[in-house]
């Protein structure tokens, strides 16, 4: 399957300070960023809102080699943080890495289980599936990078437990977390019954207990009163 590509159109930003950001963002709707890394000096750069909202629907835009375009000067480059307005549908800033071809880089890729709505554990067995991980840290050359990480749940059964030892990664690709001991050794998925929720019941008398004994109790108070006269 071949990769998607990912390129978007930039204009340089010359104006800066809160009164231009604040102008940009509401009056032209520019998405503000700054592409830094390399040998070349960090640059301001601002994109439009509408192609930068586009770009996010897609999750492989967040783990995949992209293309700044300048007036046809173009720039590989990669993600590495996005700020959001804290409740407005809004892309505040976002900060670019550029990469070299020969030099490996760290990213976050997001991990898919295929599999996991038809796994015997979950068809016959009852269980969920729970994912502890969503992503997985990675280091490789920019060549390698993986769109995302599948972890395949069609044959896992009831209980089945995959560990970061077990993540199968592809071929130039190595996990950055580092697995020494079994507490290293964190779960990413697992497949379980859900927990039963366990509801205090009142406890209720035995039927004709309580009916018993007052009939009993009323049988000794008579005795007493027999025994006074």
């Amino acid at each position: 399957m071949a990769k998607l590509k990912f390129e978007l159109e930039i204009e340089p930003r010359e104006s800066l300070g809160k009164g231009a950001s604040r102008r940009l963002r509401k009056h032209d709707n520019k998405v503000l960023g700054i592409i830094f890394g390399g040998d070349e000096p960090s640059q301001p750069i601002m994109l439009d809102h509408h192609h930068v909202k586009h770009a996010l629907e897609n999750e492989a835009f967040y783990s995949h080699i992209l293309t700044l375009n300048q007036s046809g000067n173009k720039q590989k480059v990669v993600l590495k943080d996005i700020q959001r307005h804290p409740y407005k549908p809004r892309i505040m800033h976002m900060d670019f890495m550029r990469i070299s071809e020969n030099k490996p880089i760290t990213m976050h890729v997001p991990l898919h289980f295929p599999g996991q709505e038809s796994a015997p554990g979950v068809m016959t067995g009852g269980g969920i599936v729970t994912h502890h991980m969503v992503e997985l840290e990675i280091k490789c050359l920019p060549r390698d990078l993986p769109e995302y990480i599948e972890i395949d749940l069609s044959n896992a059964e009831l209980n089945t437990i995959i560990h970061l030892s077990q993540v199968q990664l592809p071929k130039g690709v190595e996990m950055v977390a580092v697995v020494h001991s079994h507490e290293d050794d964190l779960p990413v998925v697992s497949i379980h019954k859900p927990k039963a929720v366990v509801e205090e019941v009142a406890e209720t008398p035995e039927e004709g207990g309580a009916s018993e004994k007052s009939a009993e109790a009323g049988k000794e108070n008579k005795g007493k009163e027999s025994k006074g006269k």
